[in-house]
């Protein structure tokens, strides 16, 4: 079984928000992937004393537990229960009702000897590859397909799309948002190998245009993960003056990949 985790900070001067593991259960009997992307928030007040990496640190680990622990529990139901958990840590402390309290992209992926299940949660990606070698993506496109009018500031964001019907969702302190994730269940026969990344790793596809999903699948299955981290990077020097395909995003970004053939 080969498996690949590379998660790199976009500015070494800043932790990295985002979370990754890898659980392989002590019986043999398959494993899971937990990806998340802290959301960086804007200048000001969020409610919590805590920063992103806190929070991401502490979904991550719950997820992780209750994803491996209890492969009977549907992925919805481990995510709720992480974010409650998690939200019961600061909830004496902390504001959990702010806009932009402490939150994250999900992508959960288990798989057993018979089933692989997946969780979406916001804009980071889970690909699949099949025996022949073909490659699917599995999106939660909501963020993609809002009028960028609607996403001009950040009051407006928080204000009328950010967990909002309509909008888009993150796992922040509302444990009902995981009802809200892209989630299936594959045979597992039909998959060979998954990739989980998250937005700062899917530039090579989503901005910068390097290739298709399938491209950058076979891309970090033969060359690494972290060379596409590294492509990435390449990639975003370049274009820190121009701003020809980031324009108002930040040049560098946390990038995160997971990758793992079953």
């Amino acid at each position: 079984m080969r498996t690949e985790l590379v998660s790199e900070s976009g500015d070494p001067a800043r932790p990295n928000e985002d979370f990754a593991s890898v659980g392989l259960p002590a019986s043999g009997q398959g494993g899971a992937l937990v990806v998340l992307d802290g959301v960086t928030p804007p200048r000001g007040e969020t409610g919590c004393l805590h920063s992103v990496p806190w929070f991401t640190a502490r979904l991550g680990g719950a997820l992780t537990e209750l994803t491996v622990s209890r492969p009977d529990v549907p992925l919805a139901e481990a995510l709720a229960g992480a974010i409650t958990r998690t939200s019961e840590a600061h909830t004496q402390t902390c504001d959990l009702s702010h806009p932009r309290t402490p939150q994250a992209t999900v992508v959960v992926a288990r798989w057993s000897a018979e089933t692989v299940e997946y969780l979406i949660l916001s804009d980071s990606t889970l690909l699949t590859e099949s025996p022949d070698g073909v490659i699917t993506p599995y999106l939660d496109d909501r963020l993609a397909r809002l009028p960028r009018a609607s996403l001009a500031t950040d009051a407006l964001i928080d204000a009328h799309v950010r967990n909002k019907e309509g909008g888009f969702f993150t796992a922040a302190a509302d444990p009902s948002v995981a009802a809200r994730a892209v989630t299936g269940v594959l045979p597992r026969a039909d998959v060979r190998a998954l990739a989980a990344l998250t937005d700062g790793a899917t530039r090579w596809v989503e901005k910068f245009r390097e290739g298709d999903w399938a491209d950058c699948f076979r891309f970090v299955r033969k060359e690494g993960a972290q060379a596409l981290v590294d492509r990435v990077r390449a990639l975003e020097t370049a274009d820190a003056q121009e701003r020809t395909y980031l324009r108002r995003s930040k040049t560098h970004d946390d990038a995160t990949v997971v990758y793992v053939e079953l």
